[in-house]
């Protein structure tokens, strides 16, 4: 198995087998908190080998630096079935997220796990921005 793409985007969709992304980033900034951001994904694909066939559990988790997550934990399985004759088959997964609430600034981390171990860290940054009245100084 290999995470050939996991990212944080503004968007991405999936259609016919292809994984479209928008925009992926890892920082965000606020002058103030709670900072809420409108609309996020997190887009990952995955690449099984035909020896991997079968059903794989797959979790996502979002958490700050204390370990508290910033969402519910996102579980899934996905069932891996190679088409004859193809040595492999992916599997795109999508997590949409609205109204993104991160209480406190500092360092964020989204955690991929499949069956059970951990395959993949994302940080993502809440920094705080200058007020507009500390901008005119």
């Amino acid at each position: 198995m290999k995470i050939e793409v996991f990212a944080l985007c503004d968007a991405a969709t999936e259609g016919g087998g292809k994984l479209n992304l928008l925009g992926a980033f890892d920082v965000m900034s606020a002058s103030s908190l709670p900072l809420i951001h409108p609309s996020c994904a997190v887009a990952i694909r995955i690449r099984f080998k035909r020896i991997e066939s079968g059903a794989h559990r797959v979790k996502l988790d979002m958490v700050d630096e204390d370990g508290r997550h910033v969402v519910p934990a996102f579980e899934t399985t996905v069932d891996i079935r190679p088409e004859e004759g193809v040595e492999s088959a992916v599997a795109n997964l999508l997590l949409n997220f609205q109204q993104l609430r991160f209480e406190k600034f500092g360092r964020y981390s989204i955690d991929l796990a499949i069956d059970g171990r951990q395959e993949g860290s994302l940080p993502v940054y809440i920094r705080q921005s200058p007020s507009p009245a500390e901008r005119l100084l």
